[in-house]
């Protein structure tokens, strides 16, 4: 009795017993329990609930369907806007759609049982190369192959018990969608957005067409095909990015409060976008070469501080002075012939034997006549032409490839360090090698000495203007406009006509869309390049101004112009007339959660802001909160709207790969023996074949098709094991055999929901006939007059509804923050492991506790818990009933069933070390993460018996990763051993 009164009123508990869901028979044969009535199929359970769904949907309007019959504007309060990337229709779905699809549809139904009117759609990213590449391989219609495709991956989709609203579906490639594209097209020509002009472009020659600079890899190459790029001179159509500029990198501060946008996503943009604070410098030059009329070297520099270092100046041997010097220096132009396809790190270079330079510091310095000091010239390839005057001045203590290049050609020179990162100026800490990092300026800049460098750059630039004109700051963007013009069929026409006589015109909006021609005999012929420079019917037309002969824009746009606003199409997809009306933008848009591949961080995310930007700014400025920023500016420059409030990126999926131990051959299936699955053979040699996890390919033979999968286990435990494996934003190792786990627990959820069932008490449906805080608000007085049966009853129920109260915020605060969300799984095992083991609580907690975890699990496992749902409330309607909240919170009960202290059992390398008492881990502080062990590990060293045991090898304190279980009663420090 004693130690049930002890347990009740939250003191440390005697004894620790861990439980555990897993079961060490295989994963077909599951233990029944004696209870459990019904045989569990979960593949069945799939169809039977897909069937009621759609049945149901027929009798009922979509989410937000109210808001396309009305004109005006409805509450966004109660309403949310979720989304996912949209896919590419190349006709299979495979495990990353899977994973970034679930973790929507969870945070979807998540909203909806919080009450919320949730829009959830779904449409296809269609246009684009692949589709015309398989057009030409095998001489059918690209729109064809992708409605075959679109189909195909449509019935995959249904599969995973998704809630998309499929009323708003639609692919980019149909025209009532492509209309508003080339409306969004003349609305930004209109505003002086887009132009026209000949541009130097980057040319696939394996595609035929243009590519972005986005779209060229460091390399050279081509994102797509990995040609080799050409340069070619072609006329083409930009879209003015550059004009919001300053916008797009100001609102990334607003992007990143309460961390809406993940950290790596705003630096990858900020980067792209490249503002920085540089200056150019004249350095007069001294030699014989002033006789070709070489008298200053102008150079530009992002970091104007740096000049103080200076120790030579280098040229790129493809700018234009250079081969101008070259035609009087043999020497020179062997160096120049030499050097053509040299890497771009490479440290060759050629000293002008007749030239040198004078830094502008030197001239400023000199105030009594004497010579200034002089500065090396050299060629050097590693200085790009391409890049402001091909000319550089070389700071070897503060740049790599300078110091690289210096270290080869003067390696007895010393370096001159300019900056330091100690305060006091001082470059003890500085060891023969560049320091790159802003910091403090050093004794050699003299007056400048220990001012933070940042501010020396300012003042010296200030200085050798105002004394000399040899200096001027610049600022300088990275970002350059968006070429939009594809010189090929499958996308959205360009709506211009090229009139001789008016110049291009634009297509009147009655004539739209300009749809594509159909060019059948060009698929046939399996023929390249593109098909509508030679559609004559189609080219040829009349000039919408002087009506006479006249011929269409034979370009398409950039498929990154479809999924720069099909966003904003959700809300309002059948409207005729503009992209999204007032009334749905107001409604809708922005959207609320945009999930999606961390890949797109720069390419689509960026213009999705600018055309938001652009488009919004222009058709409703007043949605921006920030009207008078907007009134000052009167342009859609000053609109500082957002198209996502918030963006989880998932991480990748990785398959299971096995590799030959000698050759390092990847092997097919056929080529193993997994019979035993943790000794993978070679069927070949019998020797154990090498397990890695690595980006799924075809060639590595790992790939997984999530339609067999599901066939298999069925959808639900698929999601349920796809979150359980990884948090969201980390690659997941694809494991299939750890599924078993997951299945597992749902039997024993399934036969525990059977069992209560059978119970003779009436079930609330939401618990809200149930009062926590009342029931176990009983005075403390009452528990010495309970029988031992009861205190004992009374303790289990203690322990049930404490779990379930913990559960509710651990769960709710997963789903809140999204990445987290296998800690959500973990949680949920842990009651039903707590339901099961505590025989002697009541029926009536039991219950309760069973309702809150069902509708817990609903967001995960949707059929499964309609299915128990529907055991508990047999009357009752869906769990997700439109409008109704049922989504479980704490009832305040906790403060009569908190235990203040708990024995933590710390294991070093599995062995245990002590136990310990420490407080229970605070609510606010997630199960797993790098919060919750650190906090543990402070709590456990706050004990003298830990600080005096826990030292050595066995100072958790060194430990490389620390494993918590149920909330801290167990921690586990993985320590390496000491050689």
């Amino acid at each position: 009795m004693q130690s049930i009164a002890r347990k009740i009123a939250g003191q440390a508990r005697p004894q620790l017993r861990l439980a555990c869901i897993w079961s060490t028979g295989s994963r077909i044969s599951i233990l029944r329990r004696p209870y459990a009535t019904t045989q569990l199929d979960l593949p069945a359970l799939d169809q039977k609930w897909r069937e009621i769904r759609k049945r149901n949907e027929r009798l009922r309007p979509m989410s937000g369907d109210a808001a396309l019959k009305s004109d005006q504007p409805q509450s966004s309060n109660d309403r949310m806007y979720i989304l996912s990337m949209f896919p590419y229709p190349s006709g299979n779905l495979h495990l990353g759609h899977l994973r970034v699809y679930t973790i929507a549809d969870v945070i979807a139904r998540f909203r909806r049982l919080q009450g919320h009117d949730v829009l959830l759609p779904m449409g296809w990213d269609a246009f684009g190369l692949p589709a015309e590449n398989a057009a030409i391989e095998r001489g059918i219609d690209p729109a064809v192959w992708t409605r075959d495709n679109i189909a195909r991956m449509k019935e995959q989709l249904e599969l995973m018990n998704a809630s998309f609203d499929w009323s708003r579906e639609f692919a980019t490639c149909d025209p009532e969608f492509y209309k508003h594209t080339q409306k969004i097209f003349l609305l930004l020509r209109k505003h002086g957005l887009v132009s026209q002009k000949e541009a130097t472009v980057n040319w696939d020659p394996v595609d035929n067409t243009v590519l972005a600079n986005e779209q060229v890899d460091s390399d050279g190459r081509s994102w797509r095909s990995g040609a080799k790029i050409e340069q070619r001179e072609l006329k083409q159509w930009f879209f003015h990015i550059t004009q919001f500029k300053e916008s797009l990198l100001r609102d990334l501060e607003k992007l990143g409060k309460d961390d809406a946008w993940p950290d790596r996503v705003l630096t990858m943009q900020k980067n792209w976008l490249g503002r920085t604070e540089g200056a150019y410098y004249e350095f007069p030059t001294h030699g014989k070469e002033d006789a070709i009329g070489l008298h200053k070297l102008r150079i530009y520099t992002t970091r104007p501080e740096t000049i103080f270092a200076a120790q030579f100046v280098a040229l790129s041997p493809h700018s234009p002075v250079v081969q101008q010097m070259a035609g009087q220096d043999p020497g020179l132009r062997d160096f120049v012939e030499s050097v053509k396809g040299l890497p771009a790190d490479t440290t060759e270079g050629y000293r002008m034997p007749n030239l040198r330079a004078i830094s502008p510091l030197s001239l400023l310095r000199d105030n009594k006549g004497t010579n200034p000091e002089t500065l090396p010239v050299y060629v050097a390839p590693y200085v790009r032409a391409d890049y402001e005057t091909g000319a550089i001045m070389g700071v070897p203590a503060h740049d790599a490839r300078d110091f690289a290049f210096w270290e080869r050609h003067c390696p007895e020179e010393a370096l001159k360090y300019a900056v330091s990162p100690d305060r006091d100026g001082s470059t003890s800490s500085l060891k023969n090698g560049p320091y790159l990092e802003a910091g403090y300026m050093t004794g050699l800049t003299g007056s400048f000495c220990t001012m933070s460098s940042g501010a020396a750059a300012r003042d010296i630039v200030s200085q050798i203007k105002a004394a000399l004109n040899l200096a001027e700051r610049s600022t300088k963007w990275r970002i350059r406009d968006w070429l939009i013009s594809r010189q090929r069929y499958w996308g959205t026409p360009i709506p211009i006509i090229h009139c001789h006589t008016c110049g291009p015109q634009p297509v009147p909006d009655e004539q739209l869309p300009v749809t594509l021609p159909k060019v059948d005999a060009h698929w046939e012929n399996g023929r390249a390049g593109n098909p509508l420079e030679s559609a004559t019917n189609w080219v040829n037309t009349t000039c919408p101004k002087c009506h006479g002969p006249a011929k269409r824009d034979t370009d398409t746009m950039d498929t990154f112009v479809d999924s720069s606003w099909y966003y904003m199409r959700f809300p309002d997809p059948h409207n005729p007339e503009v992209p999204i009306s007032e009334a749905a933008a107001k409604s809708h848009l922005p959207v609320d959660v945009y999930v999606g591949g961390v890949e797109h961080a720069i390419l689509h995310l960026l213009y999705a802001r600018f055309v938001y930007k652009a488009v919004v700014g222009i058709l409703y400025p007043e949605l921006e909160s920030n009207t008078e920023e907007r009134m000052a500016t009167g342009s859609p420059l000053g609109f500082s709207g957002e198209p996502f409030k918030r963006l989880i990126t998932q991480g990748m999926v990785h398959g299971k790969t096995y590799t030959d131990p000698d050759s390092g051959r990847f092997l097919k299936p056929d080529e193993l023996d997994l019979s035993n699955p943790s000794q993978p053979k070679v069927v070949a040699s019998g020797k154990t074949a090498t397990v890695t996890f690595e980006k799924m390919s075809k060639s590595k033979h790992n790939g997984v098709d999530p339609s067999t999968f599901i066939g298999k286990y069925g959808a639900d435990a698929t999601r349920a094991h796809i979150l359980f494996q990884a948090p969201v934003g980390e690659v997941l190792n694809w494991d299939e055999d750890k599924i078993s786990g997951v299945t597992r627990w749902l039997r024993r959820v399934y036969d525990f929901v059977q069992s209560v069932q059978k119970s003779r008490e009436p079930l609330s449906k939401s618990g809200a006939n149930f009062n926590g805080e009342t029931y176990f608000g009983k005075s403390a007085n009452e528990l010495p007059e309970m029988g031992e049966l009861e205190a004992a009853q009374w303790a289990a129920d203690v322990e049930v509804w404490r779990t379930t109260q913990f559960t509710i915020i651990s769960v709710t605060n997963a789903l809140e923050k999204v990445y987290p969300l296998n800690t959500m799984v973990s949680s949920l095992m842990g009651l039903t492991n707590v339901l099961i083991e505590q025989q002697t609580a009541s029926d009536l907690i039991k219950r309760e506790a069973t309702i809150r975890l069902v509708q817990m699990m609903a967001p995960i496992t949707p059929a499964f818990a309609e299915e128990c749902w529907g055991i508990l409330h047999p009357t009752s309607g869906s769990i997700f009933a439109n409008g109704e909240c049922t989504w479980p919170i704490p009832d305040g009960s906790l403060r009569f069933l908190e235990a203040r202290r708990i024995n933590c059992a710390v294991q070093v390398n599995g062995k245990l070390r002590c136990v310990v008492e420490i407080p229970t881990k605070p609510v606010e502080i997630a199960d797993r993460g790098a919060e919750f062990q650190h906090w543990i590990t402070e709590e456990i060293l706050k004990s003298e018996e830990a600080r005096a045991k826990l030292v050595g090898d066995n100072d958790v304190r060194k430990a490389k990763k620390i494993f918590p279980v149920r909330g801290g009663a167990v921690v586990n420090y993985v320590i390496p051993k000491t050689p």
